[in-house]
């Protein structure tokens, strides 16, 4: 079995390291990812200028970093590297991709679902966290996110995607310890109220930040899910957007067994 890992944090990231130790036990695993941070470019691909690759010593461990995308570390790798992959990793990356308005836009969704396209499984995991160095500490929260991730790429190896699934994305509470459990959930439609604050420099031009602020968690949602609840969230997606002519049939069985599959690791 290849593996293929990447991320949107850039190589250089604790989670893309923690991810690589975590499914390196599973099969051949390259590392390809972006070589600086590629947060929020969603399914954005580079054509208008040419990608360089170079390979990069990680803590012992080699890795190729881009300078395109998270999208386009997919096509670079299963292309520029000739390779075939049975498995695509993305994360983990720092803050949950909850929601459809975050899942829309995240580079790490955005690197699942291009191999999805390809016809490559793909899980992408996040962790609402606010820094690193709070969740290294923990050991606890690490065993826990190692079982989730070995778990759950272990099943799809092992089985495949549900029918109807084309990308699963895991999303990690805060300050996990013992006794949690992952739940199979729906994707919420938002996760922030969008804002724009409008500045004005020193030389009176007139710039914007873009943020978002929290909105009250719908219940029975990946956002619900791991900010109240503090359980880890299991949302299953797919690619068709397509509102003419969708007869597509969940597996819903095998979702169920995933979770099953998770839960009985940690």
């Amino acid at each position: 079995m290849r593996i293929l890992i990447t991320n949107d944090e850039g190589v250089h990231s604790p989670g893309l390291r923690l991810l690589y130790e975590f499914a390196s036990p599973l099969g051949a695993v390259d590392v390809v990812a972006p070589e600086s941070p590629k947060s929020a470019t969603g399914l954005g691909i580079t054509l208008h200028k040419p990608l360089r690759m170079y390979e990069t010593d990680l803590c012992g461990f080699k890795a190729v970093a881009t300078s395109g995308t998270p999208s386009d570390t997919i096509y670079l790798a299963a292309y520029g590297l000739g390779r075939r992959y049975d498995l695509v990793l993305s994360g983990i990356n720092l803050g949950d991709n909850t929601s459809l308005q975050v899942i829309l836009s995240s580079g790490t969704l955005g690197a699942a679902f291009q191999a999805a396209l390809l016809g490559i499984p793909a899980v992408a995991y996040s962790l609402h966290a606010q820094d690193w160095e709070e969740v290294l500490k923990n050991r606890e929260a690490l065993e826990i996110m190692k079982a989730v991730v070995q778990k759950s790429a272990e099943f799809v190896l092992k089985y495949g995607l549900p029918h109807g699934v084309d990308v699963v994305s895991i999303n990690f509470p805060r300050n996990m310890k013992r006794g949690v459990k992952a739940k199979l959930v729906r994707a919420a439609k938002f996760r922030f109220a969008q804002k724009v604050d409008r500045r004005v420099d020193p030389r009176g031009s007139s710039y914007y930040w873009l943020y978002g602020t929290d909105l009250a968690p719908e219940p029975d949602t990946d956002v619900y899910t791991v900010l109240v609840e503090g359980q880890i969230a299991v949302t299953p997606l797919t690619l068709d957007l397509n509102a003419l002519n969708t007869d597509r049939k969940l597996d819903a069985e095998a979702l169920a067994k995933l979770v099953r599959y998770i839960n009985e690791a940690i």
